[in-house]
């Protein structure tokens, strides 16, 4: 086996890193340079706590509904 400091494939692949690190920072400069950012809204979150139940605002629902009519398996099965 050869002493690859000797015969000079160590040279061969730092050239290797070096070229996949320069192409990765290109394509970082590429993507950053030309991706505009547009000014986005910041999102407000309701921190008004309301102190009244859900019950007492919305109408009681019926619990009990047909799901008969909503849902029905198929015919056949696949």
């Amino acid at each position: 086996m050869q002493n690859p400091f000797e015969s000079g494939h160590i040279k061969n692949y730092i050239l290797l890193y070096v070229s996949v690190v320069v192409i990765m920072i290109l394509f970082f400069i590429a993507s950053t340079l030309f991706h505009d950012v547009e000014n986005m809204e910041k999102k407000k979150f309701n921190s008004e706590v309301n102190l009244t139940k859900e019950s007492e605002n919305t109408p009681q629902r019926n619990v009990e509904t047909n799901t008969t009519k909503r849902f029905q398996l198929m015919k056949t099965g696949y």
